[in-house]
């Protein structure tokens, strides 16, 4: 295939205005599904099922079965529908949006269409360098998710090539709330930036309520990113293309502007966009084409027959207001100031998807800066070389009785990192490894003269050195003794016997 050409990127911002949209689908964490009692998997009991395990009839289309509406997921629905600051329906109804694709089992989604759950909203969102920017909010509607395809025995794992296909149901019926932004103008350069900072914000309010796992990773939390160009000083909006599921903010970025440099040079070349959805390839930075986009028309929208208009009480609608959490850019820099992190430090924490990891483990009495080194270093070290999230590998209470040890002297940072070690390899509490692998830091001064005495010893002219007054030359010394020690000793506190035996 040939390499697809790009414009320089500040070229195409002289020549043309970069318009924006997203949709983002965020799985709710609800026990059941949206339409059945069958589990969901976008919980995190449920996620690592096996395929095919957690379906009920309603959720394959069978006949005779009937929707019925979850209620968690309504009440979910509302609070992130007011945490987007969205007036809230006094009516809404579902509709079947109809499409034919193997993982949906019915041949329909239900979803709602004219008569959302929530409209009318905006989210303030904080670019890097600390400028707010208000992204318009359409709408926030109700739906369920599709089920998995997995294509088999093509080089690239996509339907193109394939030779056959894998569907798996447990997905389907998973509740979403599908988040759809108005078109977005005046975002010039900082289109991919505006990108990622939305996702951002949307992963930061659904975490902030509890509603979700909000990880993009898993596809808890999937953004469609939506881009058209028109050139400058004309007023009709370009063609856009939908590039689908970005699974983290980065890629986001990274999608925004490489569909700004492609669309930019063929529309400079003379050529026309198609309106189409568009697959991101994390390993190429490119995107390439789905399928062409349809229009509302064509899914040929109707209402449920099934299901009643869902009518939430004004009661509830307040209830579910008062219980609304602090907004995430109020605690971000309530957090950043308790914490007296610099703007690198805080970015650090927030980069990496780790602000609730951190003020867990400092309320479990950590102090701060250590806090975020584990966090952000030795724990995301290994997380990216397991490809996991940082998260999954150990909880804040772990961390916090690490440092604990940490602090009391049992440990020194080398010994601490290889209990972290094996706390992830699932050997037990911190002080259960300690324990086990027998990796506490000797404090018998006894045990430590003998062994400074013993390199004292074996380097005279090392003792001359320090006799004379050059006590850099207590180094050598030090080392060896800690390497007798197998790296269990304190080494101030050995360069303090060192310092203390040469002398006498």
């Amino acid at each position: 295939m040939a390499a697809v050409k790009l414009m320089d990127y500040d070229k195409a911002l002289e020549l043309f205005e970069p318009v924006l949209g997203f949709e983002v689908h965020v799985e709710l964490n609800t026990e059941t599904k949206m339409f059945s009692d069958a589990p969901n998997p976008a919980n995190e009991k449920y996620h690592a099922a096996e395929p095919n395990t957690l379906i009920a009839p309603v959720d394959m289309g069978l006949p005779g079965s009937l929707p019925v509406v979850n209620e968690t997921a309504v009440r979910s629905s509302i609070s992130l529908g007011l945490a987007l600051g969205c007036e809230i329906a006094e009516s809404s109804r579902f509709a079947r949006k109809n499409y034919f694709y193997p993982d949906l089992g019915k041949n329909y989604q239900i979803s709602q269409y004219d008569e959302p759950i929530a409209f009318e909203g905006s989210v303030e969102v904080e670019l890097e360098d600390g400028t707010l920017v208000t992204i318009p909010v359409e709408r926030a509607h109700m739906e369920e998710d599709a089920g998995k395809l997995t294509h088999m025995g093509g080089a690239t794992g996509r339907i193109q090539g394939a030779e056959y296909s894998l569907v798996d149901y447990n997905r389907a019926g998973v509740p979403l709330v599908e988040i759809v932004t108005k078109v977005i103008f005046g975002a010039e350069h900082r289109a991919p930036e505006y990108a990622k900072a939305y996702v951002a914000a949307i992963r930061d309010i659904v975490r902030g309520l509890g509603i979700s796992e909000a990880r993009l990773e898993r596809g808890n939390l999937r953004c469609d990113a939506n881009v058209s160009l028109r050139r400058r000083g004309e007023e009709k909006l370009g063609t856009r293309t939908e590039t689908k599921n970005v699974n983290s903010m980065r890629s986001v970025e990274r999608a925004v502007r490489y569909e700004i440099q492609r669309q930019a040079q063929i529309l400079a070349d003379g050529g026309t966009i198609t309106q189409e959805t568009r697959h991101w390839h994390e390993d190429t930075g490119t995107t390439s084409p789905g399928r062409p986009k349809s229009d509302a028309d064509d899914y040929r929208y109707f209402p449920e027959p099934d299901l009643l208009p869902v009518q939430p009480s004004r009661e509830l609608v307040e209830e579910l207001r008062a219980a609304l959490p602090e907004q995430p850019i109020a605690r971000r820099r309530r957090l950043k100031a308790d914490w007296g992190f610099t703007d690198l430090e805080f970015q650090d924490v927030r980069n990496g998807g780790l602000l609730d990891e951190v003020e867990a483990t400092i309320a479990a009495g950590t102090a701060p800066a250590a806090a975020r080194k584990w966090w952000t270093g030795e724990i995301t070290r290994l997380a990216n070389a397991q490809e996991k999230a940082a998260a999954d590998l150990i909880s804040p209470a772990n961390v916090a009785a690490l440092q604990g040890l940490v602090d009391a002297g049992t440990l020194t940072d080398k010994l601490a990192r290889q209990v972290l070690e094996g706390v992830i390899a699932g050997e037990g509490t911190p002080q259960e490894v300690v324990d086990a692998r027998g990796l506490a830091v000797v404090s018998d001064d006894g045990a430590l003269i003998a062994a400074i005495d013993e390199a004292l010893a074996s380097q005279p002219d090392v003792l001359a050195k320090i006799k004379d007054g050059k006590v850099q030359a207590a180094g050598a010394v030090i080392g060896a003794v800690m390497k007798a020690m197998k790296g269990q000793a304190d080494a101030a506190r050995v360069r303090e016997l060192v310092l203390e035996r040469a002398a006498q």
